[in-house]
């Protein structure tokens, strides 16, 4: 992959776990208002948007060290992200299809962001 491509791949990433957050963050008001829909969906929230902010300070890292450090912070924040909706498939908080949507969404995106932090060791 030459540098160019890299750096459009990386730009693509960026816009998908952007969308992503959207899309957690429109999903937050949609949990009931009793003490587990409130700790998931604060759980839910701060890691589905972290993945982006922290990819977004991946990109500006300094080096190729800096990025892959933090390019592991978003895999950790990806992986947490995932079993938050995957808590609330199986105990049924919500029932809309928008949640497998994004829970499969959430499986590609570890998917990548891993073999992209693989590509880089």
């Amino acid at each position: 992959m030459t540098n160019q491509n890299w750096l459009e791949y990386k730009k693509n990433i960026r816009q998908r776990l952007k969308e992503f957050a959207l899309q957690i963050l429109s999903l937050s008001e949609m949990f009931p208002n009793t003490t587990r829909g409130r700790i998931i969906n604060n759980q839910l929230t701060k890691s589905g948007t972290s993945m982006y902010a922290n990819y977004r300070a991946a990109l500006r890292g300094r080096s190729k060290r800096e990025f892959f450090s933090k390019l592991s912070i978003v895999v950790e924040e990806a992986d947490e992200t995932e079993m938050w909706l995957d808590l609330v498939i199986d105990s049924k908080l919500l029932t809309k299809d928008i949640v497998r949507e994004m829970h499969e969404e959430g499986l590609e995106l570890i998917k990548i962001l891993s073999s992209m932090r693989k590509r880089l060791r």
